[in-house]
């Protein structure tokens, strides 16, 4: 009998994301457990939606530590206590150093909020519509020491507004986040989704570009948005 995948999250904010992936738990559409949630940022609102959920929370404030590296180390022992098969970054907003990543390098996911690798970084809506994109959206890859880097797993797109603020294309865009966090989660917890060397496996397949939202069965999409949202 398969064992569900332990899970741990990482925030800094408000962890809509994290809430897609309760929520996802709690459907049964993912074979796996939240066993922590750890903040760097002791108001982050997704504190209170783990307690919510009656998930482990925990605060560790960068701040009191003399540099990134002792943050770090400290970080992945908070990390590892938790033997976790996955470490989600969901708004996480710290720059991590190689203690961190190596340990993670075939476990550890992010999502980024444009189609990379365009817009690495942050201010990624204005910077979209500052080029005057026809389309924007989000992307989820596992993560590396490279910036925003690292291979790309799933890409959800939207046609960009005539008249579209930032705020209003992030909005959207967060909705189509919602959907493929959740959705990448299952598969790794699955077995589905694996990381060898620096190329994404699927199903056993070697994947030679990203897969994308729209392009999949309407089988995978449900309890994650469906095919509508998928073809917005």
């Amino acid at each position: 009998m398969k064992v569900p995948c332990n899970i741990v999250v990482l925030i800094s904010g408000g962890g809509s994301n994290l809430q897609a992936i309760i929520d996802a738990v709690d459907r049964g559409l993912i074979d796996g457990c939240i066993v922590a949630v750890i903040s760097n940022e002791t108001g982050a609102f997704g504190l209170k939606r783990a307690a919510n959920a009656g998930i482990h929370a925990e605060v560790l404030e960068h701040r009191r530590f003399p540099n990134r590296e002792a943050f770090d180390r400290e970080l992945i022992a908070r990390i590892r206590s938790f033997a976790p098969d996955l470490v989600v970054l969901a708004g996480f907003m710290r720059i991590l150093t190689h203690l961190v990543v190596d340990p993670l390098s075939d476990h550890l996911v992010n999502i980024h909020p444009s189609l990379l690798p365009k817009y690495r970084g942050l201010n990624t809506h204005r910077r979209a519509l500052e080029a005057g994109d026809s389309r924007a959206g989000c992307s989820v890859h596992f993560a590396t020491m490279e910036l925003d880097g690292g291979p790309v797993i799933l890409q959800a797109s939207l046609p960009v507004h005539r008249g579209e603020d930032p705020d209003s294309l992030a909005a959207r865009v967060l909705e189509k986040e919602h959907v493929i966090y959740p959705l990448v989660v299952k598969w790794f917890c699955e077995g589905r989704l694996k990381l060898r060397g620096d190329r994404v496996h699927m199903d056993g397949m070697t994947l030679d570009c990203p897969l994308q939202l729209d392009s999949l069965d309407e089988t995978e999409l449900a309890g994650f948005g469906g095919v509508q949202a998928a073809n917005e």
